[in-house]
């Protein structure tokens, strides 16, 4: 492609920019302080969340998306191994939606599916233990 932006990254689906930001503000409301309790995360947090995903949507990049995901793989996956407070429930839909986009990103052309290898490995087994906390209520 010549000097145009590609945007096929932006037709997948719309959970992410649906899902993600009330599930990763209450992922960062944990980790600065505001307590693990389940429930919807502070409204100023989860606004914030929203306007960040708004912005990389409309004026992001593929590759800009991609860092975004991996930061909230970071969050999930810290969640599940325990190195992180927070609420699994959140945890786990938050790895869901990014494990689903990486998996659809085969589709597309480019290094998205490559380069988010890693990262499925990662959620596939952090959204696992989620599954058991959350089922068994053993995470909170």
């Amino acid at each position: 492609m010549s000097g145009r932006r590609r945007l096929d990254w932006l037709g997948l689906t719309p959970e992410p920019e649906r899902e993600l930001p009330p599930a990763v503000a209450a992922l960062r409301a944990s980790s600065h302080g505001a307590g693990a309790a389940a429930g919807p995360p502070p409204r100023d947090l989860a606004a914030t969340e929203r306007r960040r995903v708004e912005r990389l949507i409309l004026r992001g990049s593929r590759h800009s998306w991609l860092r975004y995901l991996a930061e909230v793989t970071d969050l999930v996956t810290s969640v599940a191994a325990g190195s992180r407070t927070g609420d699994p429930a959140a945890a786990l839909l938050a790895g869901e939606v990014v494990l689903d986009h990486h998996r659809m990103l085969i589709g597309l052309p480019g290094p998205g599916y490559g380069r988010t290898a890693q990262d499925r490995t990662a959620l596939e087994r952090a959204v696992r233990t989620l599954r058991t906390h959350t089922t068994t209520g053993a995470g909170r």
